[in-house]
């Protein structure tokens, strides 16, 4: 844990790899010490190990989680031009991987809960629609249940970005309940430092159930190989480091806990910020669970930048995720085919703010972090 007077950071990876220090180099040795640096045995086992707590068949770890995005892409069968329903408020990696093959992103507004709103996602749909990425944000999943009853009646393809939300449960009204990123036809992951399963450096993974997909989703990781020089279809280069996967085996381990952790942050911060005029806590959906990647309010009546350069001059850092609406990005105007009003987002774009949250917070941090946010809101 952090001492009471330290440094407030918005995730601590050096405290946490301290309190796990010597089974993370136990882990890391043993595979410098065997020099297997790409493709060793930890990439399967670590491969086994999320499949198991996730209840999946099959995890294919690839580089990174925009990899697994554009990589789920291109085994969905899916045509130049064919049209992807995308979250108007989240980080452009869906986006720019629809658009790196040619697919046309179709960007819709998202609900309370900062997650893809079904009912926009329903006024989308057109006769180019094949396929919707969802994005579960911030550490909840969305709304599955009404997204799947679209995605049957227009028979789409649909793909979960699951990188801010490994460990989060969503339940059917039939009470059938799934981890996030096991529910759509790939699940795609990310492990960049600062996500829930963070390693130390890029790393990601896809899931499915689908046997079939699940081969061709590794065929393309490596050139399109079905053995060594054997090109069976289009690929890319996205591999799991060996020591990377060795870092996730360990820290898979303890991920029920930083969850924990990270839920009891949660808890606290919601017991000290409800109730204030200008603040909304994050909603909590009443289908899903909730792990906290981040911890994101809505900070009212355009006081937002005020209070986040007021916890600053505190030593208190703070996020803006994000700044601009997918549809009010440079990059991306000329691509993406209007759909209806994304007016939350963009509300959303210009309120929100996330706090520090990580597993070695400890009360006196959050107290001052609460004192902060409540002193500049007075100012």
């Amino acid at each position: 844990m952090s001492t009471p007077n330290s440094t407030i950071r918005m995730v601590d990876l050096v405290s946490q790899y301290r309190r796990l220090k010597i089974e993370i180099d136990e882990a890391m040795q043993a595979v410098i010490e065997r020099g297997t640096f790409i493709n060793g045995p930890e990439v399967e086992e670590f491969a086994r190990d999320l499949a198991s707590y996730i209840g999946v068949d099959h995890v294919v770890p690839c580089g990174n989680g925009t990899d697994a995005l554009l990589i789920s892409l291109m085994r969905l069968n899916l045509q130049r031009g064919d049209e992807v329903i995308v979250p108007a408020f989240t980080y452009a990696a869906a986006v720019e991987a629809a658009i790196l093959l040619g697919l046309t992103p179709v960007a819709v507004d998202v609900d309370a809960y900062y997650n893809i709103d079904p009912k926009a996602v329903e006024e989308a749909v057109s006769d180019r629609t094949r396929a919707l990425i969802v994005v579960h944000l911030f550490g909840q999943s969305c709304d599955m249940h009404p997204i799947f009853e679209t995605a049957d009646r227009h028979n789409l393809e649909v793909i979960e970005d699951n990188a801010q939300s490994l460990g989060a449960r969503y339940s059917f009204p039939d009470g059938r309940s799934f981890y996030t990123g096991t529910m759509g036809a790939v699940g795609a992951f990310s492990f960049f430092p600062t996500k829930m399963l963070g390693c130390f450096g890029d790393g990601g993974a896809m899931a499915t159930r689908d046997p079939d997909l699940a081969e061709a989703l590794r065929k393309t990781t490596v050139h399109g190989q079905s053995s060594k020089y054997r090109h069976q279809i289009i690929g890319v280069n996205s591999r799991l480091d060996t020591i990377q996967a060795a870092l996730l085996k360990v820290k898979l381990r303890h991920i029920d806990e930083a969850i924990a952790a990270r839920r009891a942050v949660a808890d606290f911060y919601d017991a000290s910020l409800s109730g204030i005029e200008e603040i909304e806590i994050p909603r909590r959906h009443p289908s899903s669970t909730h792990v906290y990647n981040q911890y994101t309010l809505r900070i009212k009546n355009g006081r937002r930048d005020e209070l986040q350069a007021a916890l600053r001059s505190q030593g208190i850092p703070s996020v803006v995720y994000y700044p601009l609406a997918i549809d009010e990005q440079e990059a991306f105007k000329a691509y993406l085919r209007p759909a209806s009003s994304t007016k939350l987002s963009r509300i959303l774009s210009r309120e929100v703010l996330s706090l520090p949250i990580h597993t070695e917070m400890n009360v006196e941090e959050l107290k001052r972090i609460a004192e902060a946010i409540v002193k500049g809101l007075k100012t």
